[in-house]
């Protein structure tokens, strides 16, 4: 097919710097860089979140990169380099056209790298020049320049249908002898995904159990009377189950907002700690850009106050159990006595929070952790974060591809999807669960909005 020059936008690159490597081909094509890319990444190198980190991989490559010519030409320059499996040109002019708008600072870095591309298209004459972005503004004012354009080639292979709740009809004389039953010999049609079973009888009673190493584990009520927090309906117990059996090295949750994913992951954490099992509680939660600047974590002064922001859904979590964890006659009111609960769970539990930034390096020992918002979250930063954890942790892997904030990624793309769609077969490193929950039980508002709202997408 020849050789192609693909001019990347910035936003190619924060949604994921392998990006970089899969359109050079092996060095097939150039990767062509606008100076005014590289600026928008170095401003975005200090954030805590998921374009901080994609920054600071496009750092430490452009660092291991080699310069192989540096072309100086009337209005112009290109600075060559080269690394074992790409070719990368950074491409910056001595004077642009477009002004700098402090009000529409995004457009007009817009139009410099659209300038950059009508550049390359010139100095690369002869060969096929293609300007690279996820922004259909910026193709749009590519397209005004005469300049071919594409987006990313996302991977949009149907997602499979989960069916991680598997309905089957028994005679109920059967339930009493469902536990630790090969569950082959119930459901010959059982596949790797379905880890949990509703099993309906035709004179209305049921039994629930989850699926572990084949074997049915029936669900009793008593298991979650040791629990602050108990489960409001059928699927919380589903993973609760699944969570306090222990049996299960990654756990994977789609939920909706206000379903109790948090709450119930913090909570089944804790009685896990309660009986010995781990050591401590590791709190990841992987935040975006705010629309707010004042309310960016990158833009608050002190690591206290960035951190406290930054894991606002933990403290809300925490605050829920500490009251309930409040004896009686203690007033659940008076804030000094919430705070003082909230700060002897954080000891007791030995809670951590870590945002995926600081993981580089760490190994994670003893510890549940827990990676919130994962919907938010690249395939880089999930492996970073996974690969910190040695054999005596597990991982939960909470998120809702509904609430998808990150400009970069998309329902295909994302950790949490990654792993979701990992769960249709057998890993001879880790066992998998999953499951969604997929009911609202944050109160009146959150069922409100879900009637009204979900209805119409």
């Amino acid at each position: 097919m020849g050789k192609k020059i693909y001019v990347v936008d910035t936003n190619v690159i924060l949604q994921n710097m392998q990006n970089l490597f899969n359109i050079s081909d092996n060095g097939t094509n150039i990767v062509v860089v606008p100076e005014t890319v590289l600026i928008e990444l170095e401003d975005k190198k200090k954030l805590f979140n998921e374009l901080g980190y994609q920054s600071r991989q496009f750092a430490r490559f452009l660092a291991q990169t080699k310069i192989k010519e540096i072309d100086y030409k009337k209005e112009f320059k290109v600075v060559k380099l080269y690394d074992e499996n790409i070719e990368l040109h950074i491409i910056a002019k001595d004077k642009y056209e477009s002004e700098m708008l402090e009000h529409n600072l995004a457009e007009s870095n817009d139009k410099r790298i659209i300038e950059v591309a009508k550049v390359a298209k010139e100095y690369y004459t002869g060969e096929k020049v293609i300007f690279l972005s996820i922004d259909i503004y910026a193709r749009t004012f590519a397209l005004f320049a005469n300049i071919k354009t594409e987006t990313l080639h996302e991977d949009k292979a149907d997602i499979p249908k989960f069916e991680f709740v598997k309905e089957i009809e028994l005679d109920s004389s059967r339930f009493n002898s469902l536990h630790l039953t090969d569950i082959k010999d119930i459901d010959p049609e059982y596949h790797i995904q379905n880890f949990c079973y509703k099993f309906l009888s035709s004179d209305g009673n049921s039994t629930y159990g989850v699926i572990i190493n084949e074997k049915i584990d029936i669900i009793e009520d008593s298991l979650f009377n040791s629990l602050v927090i108990r489960p409001a309906n059928l699927k919380q117990k589903f993973f609760l189950k699944a969570m306090l059996s222990n049996m299960y090295n990654l756990m994977v949750i789609d939920a909706k907002a206000g379903s109790g994913k948090t709450l119930m992951s913090i909570a089944s954490a804790m009685r896990l700690i309660d009986l010995g099992a781990y050591e401590k509680i590791v709190y990841v939660r992987n935040s975006v850009e705010s629309l707010d600047k004042g309310a960016d974590v990158g833009y608050l002064a002190g690591n206290d106050e960035k951190f406290r922001i930054y894991n606002m859904a933990l403290y809300d979590t925490l605050e829920f159990i500490a009251k309930k964890r409040l004896k009686k006659g203690e007033n659940k009111e008076n804030q000094e006595s919430i705070k003082s609960k909230i700060e002897e769970l954080i000891s007791k539990y030995n809670i951590e929070m870590l945002w995926p930034g600081e993981a580089r390096g760490r190994t994670l020992s003893d510890a549940i952790v827990i990676m919130d918002e994962w919907q938010n979250s690249s395939e880089n930063t999930t492996q970073l974060i996974l690969s910190r954890l040695d054999e005596s942790c597990s991982a939960i892997v909470i998120g809702s591809n509904r609430q998808i904030d990150n400009l970069y990624l998309n329902k295909y793309n994302n950790g949490l999807t990654t792993l979701l769609k990992q769960t249709n077969q057998k890993h001879p490193e880790l066992s998998m669960f999953a499951i969604e929950l997929d009911k609202a039980v944050r109160g009146k508002f959150a069922e409100f909005t879900e009637r009204i709202f979900d209805n119409k997408k």
